[in-house]
């Protein structure tokens, strides 16, 4: 298993709108082949950027998902509404205290 962390940077005035369609699909995308978890995150202190977590059994997982037209839809509505380019990054979990 790994996990995908995006960070994505939004117009303030797009926030809303972002909001509303990642309430839409959130279970989509969750229920996506070889999804585990998916979180969402805002900073703190820049109430513009938000992050989110994503565990994936494998990576040809996360890579079916953005080939599929789910991920099409999703990345272009988003797209449209952000202030800074995306980042990303796929890691292994290496430990987790609880």
């Amino acid at each position: 298993m790994f996990i995908r962390i995006v960070k994505m940077s939004f117009a303030e005035e797009n926030i809303p709108a972002f909001l509303e369609n990642f309430e839409i699909i959130k279970d989509k995308i969750r229920n996506a082949k070889g999804n585990r978890l998916l979180e969402l995150y805002q900073d703190k202190t820049n109430k513009c950027i938000f992050f989110t977590y994503s565990y994936w059994e494998a990576e040809e997982d996360l890579e079916n998902y953005r080939k599929s037209e789910l991920f099409s839809e999703v990345w272009t509505f988003t797209k449209q509404l952000f202030n800074d380019k995306p980042e990303a990054w796929s890691v292994d979990k290496l430990m987790s205290l609880e």
